[in-house]
């Protein structure tokens, strides 16, 4: 039993309100619980409260045992002075306030429905469950659960706008730059992210577009700042990069990264940053105005045709500076373009709407259900547990789901928590 599963049966009124009495027989009736506090202070505020013939308005506390008044000190916090009532599971003492009064106790536990408290214990004291509800998930209604994934997704929509504002501010409103900078992080992936995106922003935007349509000179640029052009190669097309990066880095007084922060280790060969850097090259020295077209696309096939790009002859035939390998186009896959889709387009769009009031919410939601569901293990878990992830939509909620509330086990916050909570 925690704090948290009484706030949640007092706020919803989920106990019963027959013969409901004080712990000195004074008839109690609720009008209104009153505010949910998340700040210090009483737990619920203005509510409304009939005791006897009596109407209070004031706060209430809320406490696993009538004692923790004490344990807390609230007997000397002015905070409390206003508290009307005492809402406990267990009355193991009598509270006073300052006046020697006693304060009005509630003791909630015979109020609640036994199988509340079952399927509350179910939900938090299983240890085992990969999610606290995995054994009753598939029985929340359709009309509940899609729902709540909408929810999700825009909640998860919105915490990765935050991230995007920091940048902003940083780049001081500028959404080219912050398109770069997200757009290098993600070609990073996962391994490579924080080292791309630190590469991007080690280079002032204003120098990216002056020296972006030549695709030489970005190549350098890049694979300069990367550290990638510190070695002793004797190839033309290296000894050519090193020779514009000297006059560039000379130009714009720009201080170089080591190359040991990026990760070559057990990657794929098409993931190497090497191969990434190009193809970053790639794109921007084909789209001259790539932030006001992702703004102007709506349509999935719009994107597919933004990314479509030609890396340079020298990467088709290398996977690094010195060894050669068999010829390949190394074109930016379909799967590779829905993740820059998922965690940098739509999340840019989404920022920049709502900038300027203009969000459609439908938009970025058709998108994402004509992109197949993303595959990972917390989405293969799912599935095991007869949750279906049919498209990026569901898959993107689902990860909301498991990652900010399942793992935090937020149950009482959660719509199929609630759910899940309220069968008999």
């Amino acid at each position: 039993m925690n704090e948290d599963f009484l706030h949640y049966v007092w706020k919803y009124k989920i106990f019963s309100s027959v013969k409901l009495c004080t712990i000195n027989n004074e008839t109690l009736s609720i009008l209104k619980t009153g505010l949910h506090n998340q700040n210090a202070g009483p737990d619920f505020l203005n509510a409304q409260i009939k005791i006897d013939d009596q109407t209070w308005v004031g706060n209430v506390e809320i406490h696993l045992k009538s004692s923790d008044w004490y344990m807390h000190n609230h007997e000397v916090d002015t905070n409390y002075d206003a508290v009307i009532l005492h809402v406990v599971w267990e009355n193991d003492a009598l509270i006073y306030m300052k006046n020697n009064k006693a304060i009005p106790t509630l003791v909630l536990k015979p109020f609640v429905d036994k199988n509340l408290l079952k399927n509350y214990k179910n939900l938090f004291f299983s240890p085992k469950n990969w999610i606290p509800c995995e054994k009753s998930f598939t029985q929340v209604d359709y009309f509940t659960f899609n729902n709540w994934k909408e929810r999700l997704f825009f909640e998860r929509l919105e915490r990765k706008s935050s991230e995007i504002k920091i940048l902003l501010e940083l780049e001081q409103n500028n959404f080219e730059a912050v398109l770069f900078q997200l757009l290098a992080k993600n070609f990073g992936l996962k391994i490579n992210g924080d080292a791309f995106l630190a590469l991007a922003k080690s280079i002032d935007f204003s120098v990216v577009k002056k020296v972006s349509s030549n695709s030489t000179q970005f190549s350098a640029l890049l694979f300069g700042q990367a550290g990638f052009l510190e070695e002793g190669i004797q190839h033309n097309y290296y000894m050519l990069l090193k020779e514009e990066y000297g006059f560039i880095k000379h130009k714009f007084k720009l201080k170089p990264m080591l190359n040991n922060q990026f990760s070559f280790f057990r990657m794929r060969p098409n993931n190497f940053p090497t191969i990434r850097i190009a193809q970053l090259v790639a794109l921007f020295s084909k789209e001259k105005n790539l932030f006001s077209k992702i703004i102007e696309s709506n349509k999935l096939k719009d994107f597919y045709d933004l990314f479509k790009i030609e890396i340079n002859d020298f990467w088709q035939t290398h996977y690094n500076f010195e060894s050669v390998s068999k010829k390949s186009p190394k074109r930016l896959t379909k799967s590779f373009i829905d993740l820059l889709i998922i965690n940098t387009i739509i999340p840019l769009k989404f920022m920049y709407h709502k900038g300027r009031g203009e969000v459609n919410e439908e938009t970025y939601l058709e998108i994402l259900r004509e992109i197949k569901s993303e595959k990972n293990s917390i989405i293969s878990k799912f599935t095991e547990l007869k949750v279906s992830s049919e498209n990026a939509f569901d898959s993107q909620a689902l990860l909301e789901l498991k990652n900010n509330y399942c793992a935090l086990k937020r149950c009482l916050e959660c719509a199929i928590g609630k759910n899940v909570l309220s069968k008999s």
